[in-house]
């Protein structure tokens, strides 16, 4: 273990704990893991060795019958006197003789060959001379007659082997032999063949079946078609196949023709056969519970109790004690840094805590106050508010235009600490802002945004117009008669240097007499919660930005309205431009 991990100390709580659960883990899962996989497959190959034997047996058994048949065949094709004759005869008299004495040999061979259904011989003029055996019905013959006539009238030539074919719903081995002037042949139900094997037990839903060497299922077609076994591999061994239900498949191809007998064992049903494997999971899982007691002492010592002491010495400091300090005492390597720094760390802050303190608040304030620039607690809320009231009535199509409103806004506000933003940017935050609060509530507010002389390049100070559309919301906007809001922007030429002239004007109540003196002088405007920084920071920056060269009015229009009219000088603005490209 020190090879693998060379630099944790024997008396680390990290070695401790990886060796606690390697050792617990590890062995249990690899007997468990080695015993389930080995099982399974002794399972497996001692069921499938067992049905490949008796598949093999009964395989050998059915090629040895077929085998006899064709011998019959051959030799009734060859030393047969009356089917040699029948071409000779030049009586109608002696032909009739000829198939009568042949058809009667056939009817009295077929019942030696108790597997075969049917021995028959074929002129070429349409007759059909049989020898039926009693377990054919007459639907049976009639399919295989019309078969055989249609098929040896054709020029195809008939196989060598046996061979399946389809005829209705049944499959049927056929054996047929041409000689100069006819054919011999034998014919015989599958189902008839496969009747011993339904005395294999194979279990509730374990099938044989006869296939062909394209993988065609003879009989039991639903259920391979329903699990999606494959039936065209090779039969030297068995194999799983199936995908809703898997199977175990073994199978011997016949000598005698393109088919071969298969057996189709549910995997399911092998696998509860299995009384070792339950007996050694049984012991598995007793063995883990013995050895749980044991884990959670060692996780008790080495982890929870040190850990305990820290927390304990937290929640006095907590109290105001900070005097206390943890008592050295024998742990692993990583508590006793910690403790070690834990201390050397409140001595330090005992010494300077008030130092400290200090200095912590007023950065708080700082930021708290950078934050308040940014992001209108209220609004926030809001917004999440009206989220939530529309997710209640299930308006997502609201959501989603409001939820991408408000990150597009928030996005604007995260980066507002920017020393200028092109003017097109302000708009369209103003724009989106204005969205934000139509979507929210029914506002009244009906705004209107003019911009002229392409002066949508120009850099401004960032949320310059949005803090006064903003301001006209809280304080101009009714529900009793609708407000105008118009922002006009555009080059003013009236003085020695082109200037880009902001006009924000509203048909709300205006300005007080007594906020437009506050607004236009230079006194600190305070509200009920401290200084109103939002008007008072706009002024401030425009002034260390243009060094004194902007300006910024407010004034009441007529009839009523407030009006703010902000004048930037265009060459300031345009270096401040290329400073930020």
């Amino acid at each position: 273990m020190n090879a693998l991990l060379p630099h944790l100390s024997r008396n680390s709580m990290r070695f401790k704990l990886t060796a606690l659960v390697i050792a617990i883990i590890l062995p249990i899962l690899a007997l468990l893991l080695y015993n389930t996989f080995y099982a399974i497959d002794v399972v497996r190959e001692q069921v499938a060795q067992s049905n490949k034997n008796l598949i093999s047996l009964y395989m050998g058994q059915i090629d040895g019958r077929l085998d006899d048949v064709d011998n019959y065949l051959i030799s009734l094709a060859a030393t047969n006197l009356d089917l040699q004759s029948m071409p000779d005869n030049r009586s109608p008299q002696e032909e009739l003789l000829s198939k009568i004495r042949l058809s009667r040999k056939l009817s009295d061979d077929v019942l030696v060959y108790k597997t075969i259904d049917s021995l028959f011989v074929y002129t070429g003029k349409d007759d059909l001379l049989e020898g039926i055996n009693l377990s054919a019905s007459y639907k049976e013959r009639e399919a295989v007659r019309n078969y055989l006539k249609n098929h040896l009238n054709s020029t195809e030539r008939p196989s060598k082997d046996w061979i399946v074919q389809k005829l209705g719903d049944e499959y049927y081995l056929l054996r047929i032999l041409a000689t100069d002037h006819s054919y011999v042949g034998a014919w015989v139900d599958i189902n008839q063949l496969l009747m011993p094997l339904k005395l294999i037990n194979l279990g509730e839903k374990g099938v044989s079946l006869m296939v062909t060497d394209e993988g065609k299922p003879t009989i039991h077609a639903d259920i391979v078609s329903e699990n999606r076994i494959h039936l065209n591999r090779s039969f030297e061994s068995y194999y799983m196949s199936g995908d809703k239900n898997r199977y175990l498949v073994v199978g011997e191809r016949s000598m005698k023709g393109d088919f071969s007998l298969l057996a189709l064992i549910p995997d399911e049903q092998i696998l509860e056969n299995l009384p070792y494997l339950q007996k050694i999971s049984t012991i598995i899982t007793l063995g883990s519970i013995l050895l749980l007691p044991l884990f959670l002492i060692m996780l008790r010592k080495m982890v929870l109790r040190p850990l305990n002491r820290i927390i304990s010495a937290m929640k006095l400091i907590g109290e105001g004690n900070l005097n206390i300090r943890i008592q050295p005492y024998r742990t692993s390597d990583e508590y006793q840094v910690v403790n070690n720094s834990f201390n050397n760390m409140m001595s330090q802050i005992e010494e300077l805590r008030i130092s400290v303190y200090e200095e912590q608040i007023n950065k708080q304030k700082a930021e708290l106050q950078h934050l308040q620039l940014q992001i209108n607690p209220h609004f926030f809320m809001n917004s999440l508010n009206i989220i939530y009231t529309l997710a209640r009535s299930g308006k997502t199509k609201v959501i989603e235009e409001i939820t991408l409103c408000l990150v597009q806004y928030f996005r604007y506000m995260f980066r507002s600490n920017l020393t200028v933003v092109p003017l097109q940017d302000e708009l369209k935050h103003v724009r989106n802002y204005l969205r934000i609060q139509e979507l929210r509530s029914p506002t009244g507010l009906i705004p209107s945004i003019d911009v002229h002389d392409n002066v949508a390049d120009v850099y401004v100070p960032p949320l310059l117009i949005q803090s006064f559309v903003e301001n006209t919301i809280k304080h101009a906007v009714t529900l009793d008669t609708p407000v105008y809001l118009f922002i006009d922007i555009r080059m003013d030429h009236a003085g020695a240097a082109p200037r880009v002239h902001i006009k924000i004007r509203d048909t709300g109540k205006g300005f007080s007499q007594e906020m437009l003196q506050l607004l236009n002088g230079s006194e600190p405007i305070r509200d009920d919660q401290g200084e109103h920084i939002g008007i008072r920071n706009i002024q401030q920056r425009l002034n260390l930005l243009y060094e004194g060269q902007a300006d910024i009015k407010f004034n009441n229009g007529n009839p009523s309205g407030a009006v703010i009219e902000i004048q930037l000088p265009l060459e300031q603005n345009n270096l401040k431009k290329v400073k930020h490209g």
